[in-house]
């Protein structure tokens, strides 16, 4: 507290000392027009936790106001879906047919509960249409040498992606996984051996190179309607809300954009294209957890062929069925899991011979054996997973068209006059939504026990 007892001429010439203070600042102060003027980070502490803001304090002001108006609302939605999981359960807990359901509808507020409201409710929310007609291979190296002219990386690469392939790239920096990525996507001609992609191949292509490639000028909407000039407004609108694209962000220039959020609209311009082939080269780069999660959701339920690299390990765990490992100029089946492989890429480093350590062997089969009943858990996963949210969009409309109804019941202006035919058909349309209401939440707590059964909650 510097200014304490200070008049506003020894604050002015303190301010102006410090502005030409060539040393580290550490301050507390309740004067926000002597914080702007001298301090460029703030430091926050609340609920016994220490929050760090860039900027000024009147940047400080204007950023925790919109952080607590978004905690507001997170937890608005979150005290509303609680309330109705348990009015749910009061209804249906002493009936013996429903109480295997209600207990199931307890374990998802239980859930919740353990969740910040910031985090209930993700801004990201989207999944990849299906895409159509689709060749089978969609795409093949035969005995490729990839590279450059005079500096080939990998020789005698034969690789073939079909349908439903799921495949993740291991190996260290600069061993080739970008190098085959574009020369499997036909960026990087071969320098030998032959390429072929099927018929109906359609290629979604991601890297840091795409955000370099957007339009600064123009703003998201604008990209989603270049790729489809027919596509109407609110459908783009629509589709960019998935990726939290909303108002302003969604019509105006992103030149203001974040890293982030170009590489939000980079992924989301690939899947409005439809791919049946997906090549990702470190998708995750710039994303935040709620983004990685979204993302990681839509990959689980994606029906192409996918091929990735990247260093989030999370990510290659329950996306990919198949490893790859790059190395020493070859492209390897690896048989082993990624736990094996984080220990052999230790060992090399430690090793005074790492640059020529061997490729770790697969000692154990129960490695590929548990990468196969992965993949086929998220085959049965995948339909029921479209099901589920099929069910809560439809409980979603039947809540908001049930609401609306009520309110027009409860405007007095309605039993004014010769309404009695009016009211006794709506009274009607409400026992038919409730009734609906409770079918699809009965559908939707049957769906819940099946994902259980297929994976068991922790």
């Amino acid at each position: 507290e510097p200014t304490n007892h200070l008049d506003l001429d020894a604050t002015l010439w303190l301010e102006q000392w410090l502005q030409a203070y060539p040393g580290t600042l550490l301050m507390i102060s309740h004067d926000r027009d002597f914080i702007d003027a001298t301090c460029e980070r703030i430091l926050s502490i609340e609920n016994q936790q220490l929050q760090t803001w860039k900027g000024n304090y009147s940047d400080y002001e204007r950023l925790r106001a919109e952080m607590l108006a978004n905690q507001q609302a997170s937890f608005e939605k979150q005290q509303q879906r609680i309330a109705h999981i348990e009015d749910f359960v009061r209804r249906f807990r002493y009936k013996a047919t429903k109480a295997r359901q209600a207990q199931s509808r307890l374990k998802e507020l239980e859930r919740m509960q353990q969740l910040a409201p910031a985090h209930i409710d993700s801004p990201f929310n989207f999944a990849f249409p299906a895409a159509g007609k689709s060749s089978d291979p969609l795409l093949r190296l035969d005995e490729a040498q990839l590279g450059y002219a005079g500096a080939p990386v990998l020789s005698n690469v034969t690789l073939v992606l079909r349908p439903g392939s799921r495949i993740g790239l291991l190996g260290k920096n600069g061993a080739g996984k970008s190098t085959l990525l574009k020369s499997l996507i036909g960026r990087l001609p071969l320098l030998n051996g032959t390429r072929q992609a099927g018929e109906h191949c359609r290629t979604g292509y991601f890297d840091q190179q795409q955000l370099e490639a957007l339009d600064l000028s123009a703003s998201a909407a604008l990209h989603v309607q270049r790729l489809s000039p027919e596509a109407r407004e609110q459908e783009i609108l629509n589709f960019l809300g998935g990726f939290n694209f909303r108002g302003d962000s969604a019509t105006q220039p992103i030149a203001p954009f974040s890293g982030g959020e170009k590489a939000r609209l980079a992924l989301a311009l690939v899947v409005w294209q439809r791919p049946n082939l997906l090549v990702l080269d470190e998708p995750t780069n710039h994303l935040d957890l709620d983004m990685r999660n979204a993302m990681e959701m839509a990959l689980q339920g994606y029906e192409g062929a996918l091929i990735l690299v990247s260093h989030d390990r999370h990510l290659l765990r329950n996306t990919a069925d198949e490893l790859l490992l790059v190395h020493d100029g070859v492209v390897e089946d690896y048989d082993d899991d990624l736990r094996a492989y984080e220990k052999w890429v230790l060992a090399s480093y430690r090793s005074s011979d790492a640059p020529t350590a061997s490729v770790p062997a697969a000692t154990e089969a129960s490695a590929k054996e548990r990468r196969q009943q992965a993949a086929a858990q998220r085959e049965r996963l995948r339909p029921l997973q479209r099901e589920v949210t099929q069910t809560e969009k439809a409980m979603e409309q039947a809540e908001q068209a049930l609401q609306a109804l009520q309110a027009r019941l409860a405007d007095p202006a309605l039993y004014e006059g010769d309404s009695a035919g009016e009211v006794a058909e709506l009274v009607k349309q409400e026992g038919a939504l409730q009734a609906e209401q409770a079918r699809l939440e009965e559908l939707w707590l049957a769906q819940q026990e099946e994902l259980e059964a297929i994976i068991p909650p922790n």
